[in-house]
């Protein structure tokens, strides 16, 4: 079976940093005033379908054009250092535009299970085993889901502030995340 309790915390980890929803908190709140309701349930479903179906068939699509995982994992490492650049410094490199519908589009996906979580998931296929990043994800989907419901209440306990502290931490912690999936997957391409 390969289930292992340090590979589903170690990828539990990573999932949370590079979905980011406490500290996409304030970008849900405007969602939230702009939109309305947001269907909290209806938006962690659909994310979480999302990050399964790409875990399984993008490694397929990666073959049908010829690109191996190992290429896939370095680019991804880039996207992930530039994700936490954007963290780090508060800086946006890159975001999709707004959409009239906020509960799948713009919060299921990309905000959820962006572009950022299906490299990452990808890279992570390469190096652990799948029933610990589906555990993974549905411990981040379960976590997704309550801080959907209750963003106007962490918003108030936090604030701003604190908001920005967590967002920065976990920004060095997939900048780390980044630089070891490089370093791993980067040898494999010149051998």
């Amino acid at each position: 079976m390969n289930f292992d309790i340090r590979q589903v915390i170690t990828v539990t980890m990573v999932l949370f940093a590079v979905i980011d929803i406490v500290g996409s908190i304030p970008i849900i709140v405007d969602l939230r005033r702009k939109h309305g309701h947001i269907e909290s349930e209806k938006a962690s479903l659909v994310a979480a379908i999302i990050m399964v179906v790409f875990l399984f068939a993008g490694e397929e699509l990666l073959n049908l054009i010829g690109i191996d995982v190992n290429s896939f994992a370095v680019a991804g490492a880039f996207v992930l250092f530039f994700l936490a650049l954007e963290m780090i410094l508060g800086i946006r490199i890159y975001r999709d535009e707004e959409s009239n519908s906020a509960s799948i589009v713009p919060i299921a996906f990309p905000l959820i299970a962006g572009a950022g979580t299906m490299t990452t998931l990808l890279s992570l296929r390469a190096q652990f085993y799948a029933i610990n990043i589906i555990t993974a994800i549905v411990l981040n989907i379960i976590l997704v889901y309550f801080v959907l419901r209750s963003s106007g209440k962490i918003e108030k306990i936090l604030g701003k502030n604190g908001l920005g502290v967590i967002r920065k931490a976990f920004g060095v912690v997939l900048l780390a995340i980044a630089v070891k999936l490089f370093a791993s997957n980067v040898k494999a391409l010149f051998v």
